[in-house]
């Protein structure tokens, strides 16, 4: 009986110091494709030992993202970091999925909504930084230090002069104006983006007038709702509209030759219009609440948020550093802005609300 007793439970008890008992320097990430924890065998030596995997799941995917965490390991040489890279939903479906077991230890998501949201869920854990409180405006992180930001996305609207004067657009409330009509090229109400947007005016301005707001600029519709930012700055480069908002890093990729020569010269017919004040969206990361190796998480963040190493996460996909404005001379063609100031968590508490009225009021 005895026997039997430890044949059934030799196994758990197996489980249970691996999980607990290992130095947490022995999980790692076993590939991209893989969702499991490959743990070292136990008769390591102390100097293997001392070595930590750094698991990133990134909703971001450029190569100069890359660039900058290799120069992180050259800092750290003790440190290795594995990534995957995935949408903003296939990441937190997969977070959720691995539970405890995730080899995730950081996770980067794009748009403030998506970022409250994996908080709602328990994705992350609170991680106070002295470094990150200082590198970071208030209203650009998590007031439990669950999230921070790391670059700033300005949803602006793009006009071609031939169409429209630049100058008549000088807050988004102008955007319902009816002397727009039949110029306006609008992005389907599935974007995150237009729900931040959307958010930022119910905070601002209140449900009422928000909702006018959209029934205005439903009205002033050219063609068909449009299911990308791209496709909005081609539409207004050749005429087809005069006025569309869009992130302004669409805009910047056409300009720096990423998407052709054709595209080039479309962006180069837009103009960049900062409403006053200017509506901000993020990208930010935070320490999952499965990581291992908390410490060495928070202090990757803190490299990606620092003065250099921000500037060179931002400038990857031409967005805005979290303070000033970087030094891309196509980001410093258009000028500064003044942000409005409201709070990623606000945007994110709102999200549902801006989506309903969106849906109510004929954002298509």
């Amino acid at each position: 009986l005895i026997r039997k007793l430890a044949e059934i439970t030799l196994p758990i008890v197996l489980k249970i110091d691996l999980k607990r008992v290992l130095p947490i320097s022995v999980l790692a990430l076993s590939g991209l494709a893989s969702s499991g924890l490959v743990l070292s065998p136990p008769h390591q030596t102390a100097h293997a030992q001392e070595k930590i995997t750094l698991g990133v799941y990134s909703a971001r995917h450029y190569n100069t993202d890359k660039e900058l965490y290799r120069e992180f390991e050259r800092q750290n040489p003790g440190i290795t970091i594995k990534v995957l890279e995935a949408k903003d939903k296939v990441l937190l479906k997969r977070l959720e999925s691995e539970g405890d077991n995730s080899p995730a230890d950081v996770l980067v998501l794009v748009d403030a909504a998506r970022l409250v949201k994996a908080s709602k869920l328990g994705l992350f854990r609170p991680s106070v930084s002295p470094t990150l409180q200082r590198l970071v405006p208030a209203n650009l992180r998590d007031p439990q230090g669950k999230w921070y930001a790391l670059t700033r996305r300005a949803r602006v609207p793009i006009v071609n002069p031939d169409i429209v004067d630049p100058a008549s657009i000088k807050s988004y409330a102008d955007l319902a104006n009816p002397a727009l009509r039949g110029k306006r090229c609008v992005r389907n109400r599935k974007s995150p983006y237009n729900h931040s947007l959307v958010a930022a005016q119910i905070t601002l301005s209140g449900e009422a007038a928000t909702a006018k707001w959209i029934r205005g600029m439903a009205n002033n519709v050219s063609q068909e709702f449009f299911p990308k930012d791209t496709p909005q700055v081609q539409a207004v480069g050749k005429g087809k509209c005069g006025v569309a908002v869009v992130n302004t890093y669409y805009v910047g990729r056409m300009l720096a030759g990423r998407k052709g020569a054709d595209n080039k010269a479309l962006a180069e017919k837009v103009k960049v219009v900062f409403p006053k004040p200017t509506h901000v969206n993020v990208s930010g990361a935070g320490v999952t609440a499965s990581s291992d190796n908390p410490q060495a998480a928070l202090k990757l963040i803190e490299f990606l948020a620092s003065p250099n190493a921000g500037k060179g996460y931002a400038a990857a996909n031409l967005e805005y550093p979290v303070k000033g404005f970087g030094n891309n001379p196509i980001l410093r063609s258009w000028g500064t802005f003044k942000a409005d100031g409201v709070s990623v968590e606000q945007l994110g508490a709102k999200n549902k609300q801006a989506q309903q009225l969106m849906k109510d009021n004929g954002w298509k």
